[in-house]
Formats: C-alpha cells, structure tokens, sequence
C-alpha cells in the first residue's frame, strides 16, 4: 500500500541535538487499513474535557515514556492506550519525517503501519472522545483540503504552508494536517508511478 515509505532500524530515537529544548520527541500512530477496495487511516477526537488541544482531531500517539524503548514503542503504547489498538495485529510499514510542532515545539515522529483489516477500535473516554475511520480518497477530495501561509517567527523560517482538511463536522489542521499532507504525498505519487 505504501512502498514509498523508508523505515527507520528498531531502537528509532532522535538524537539530543535534534530535539527542542525543553521538549521531549512524540511517536504517533499512521494506521491504515483496507475496507471495501479502498485504503482508510485511523484518527481520534480528543476528548473535549482536556486542557491542550481539547476536542481537536489528531493520530493516537504522545510523548516518550521512559519504560518505552524506543519511539515506535511510543506510538504502539499510546494507540493500545487511547483506541484499544491490539499492537499483536499492527504491521509496521516505516516513518515519515520527523518535524517540530509550532504550538508546542516538540519533535513529532509518525510511524507508519497497516492492520489486516477495519479494527474494531474502542476509544478510551479519559484522552478520546472519539474514533474516526476515514477514507483516503475523502482527504484528497480538492473540496475537502486548502491551505495558508501563516507568519511565525524565525525559529521556523518566518513562514509555513498550513494545511487544513474538512471532514463532516471536523477541521483536521496542525501536527495531523501536516503528516496527512505528508502521506498523500507519498501515496498519490506512488500510485501515479505505479
């Protein structure tokens, strides 16, 4: 589904240098999966009660944990956590390019993966409110995307394209928007090459 994506070797952690101060690096789960002839990705709401980020659509993932091994230790963990993602059925596919976050400034670090088909997901009330299964194809609907160049400061080059996706009764944008924009990407170019 995704032969374009570059993994990174097992044990995948960002070196200090890389990593913002006073932040610590972030996994977050791609999931994909294929129902009815089509590819679908996982998304959450976040639940509406929280004090960052409340009732925004994201992937499931969070920050590094010291019991984690590594960030797509990370990832898996929180998914398991936030969605009741089974990690025994989760296929691990690669990584997307890292980036730094601009509300927040950590480094997020999305991995990749595919189930074997639609997960039966159960959101977690305490950090999801809850769960999205979206299509592709709707992400890439040019009624359903746009983008703006915001002014930030120089720590991010004065300027950045945000992307933004309108799903029914959502607006997909920041950290999430960006990974989206980042896999359609790769998929639309993989499937024009192929």
């Amino acid at each position: 589904m995704l032969q374009a994506v570059a993994d990174t070797p097992p044990g995948f952690v960002p070196s200090p240098a890389t990593v913002p101060p006073g932040s610590a690096p972030s996994g977050v789960l791609v999931l994909l999966y294929g129902h009815e002839g089509e590819p679908w990705v996982v998304l959450t709401r976040r639940a509406w009660h929280l004090r960052h980020h409340a009732g925004e659509v994201s992937f499931p993932g969070g920050r590094r944990e010291p019991g984690d091994a590594d960030l797509w230790a990370t990832a898996l963990r929180e998914a398991t956590e936030e969605i009741g993602l089974d990690p025994g059925n989760v296929s691990r596919i690669g990584r997307l390019d890292s980036f730094v976050t601009v509300g927040s400034r950590s480094l997020v670090c999305p991995f990749v993966a595919t189930v074997e088909q639609r997960p039966e997901l159960v959101p977690d009330p305490v950090e999801v409110d809850q769960v999205l299964h979206v299509r592709l194809a709707e992400l890439t609907d040019p009624e359903a995307w746009r983008e703006e160049v915001w002014s930030l400061d120089a720590a991010f080059g004065g300027e950045r394209t945000m992307t933004f996706f309108e799903l029914p009764g959502d607006t997909v944008w920041g950290a999430t928007a960006a990974v989206l924009r980042r896999l359609l990407s790769i998929t639309v170019m993989g499937a024009t090459a192929g």
